[in-house]
């Protein structure tokens, strides 16, 4: 079999792996941590159902762009929210550091692989049409037929 026809199915299913991991992670600290805090808790347990649903919708299928463009939400979402938290604080809500270990560090590869993953694939879906097209040719005309030639 052609490596290039391996590479999307195996880019499709490592992006729905991460994906899943990382709102395993996500699911797990609302769980044993973040269910009683105030908002954060049920952000934590969106993160987890919305990664479940994207990387299960991965999975089934050769997924359109806007699929592909939630599952980088969701990515980015966690990752921004993470930032957040660390910087600024989210709801009032602050961490310090790489609390709690070993879930954050997790669930930074996780989702940082998610997003790169998705624009491998992207680059990947880019070059395959690019190669698909015809290459383009000038006009062939006829000078027996045509006086003029095409501008």
């Amino acid at each position: 079999m052609n490596a290039r026809r391996l590479l999307a199915p195996a880019l499709r299913s490592a992006t729905a792996a991460t994906l899943a991991a990382g709102g395993y992670i996500h699911a797990q600290l609302y769980v044993d941590e973040y269910r009683f805090v105030h908002i954060i808790g049920p952000l934590f347990l969106l993160q987890a159902a919305a990664s479940f649903a994207l990387a299960t919708l991965l999975l089934v299928g050769t997924p359109p762009l806007l699929l592909t463009a939630a599952a980088a939400g969701v990515a980015l979402g966690a990752l921004g929210g993470f930032t957040a938290s660390r910087t600024v604080g989210v709801f009032g809500f602050a961490e310090h550091g790489l609390q709690p270990a070993p879930q954050a560090v997790l669930s930074l590869l996780a989702e940082t692989g998610t997003v790169l993953l998705l624009a491998i694939w992207q680059m990947t879906l880019i070059r395959q049409h690019r190669a698909a097209r015809p290459p383009v040719r000038p006009p062939n005309w006829n000078r027996a037929t045509t006086r003029t030639p095409p501008v």
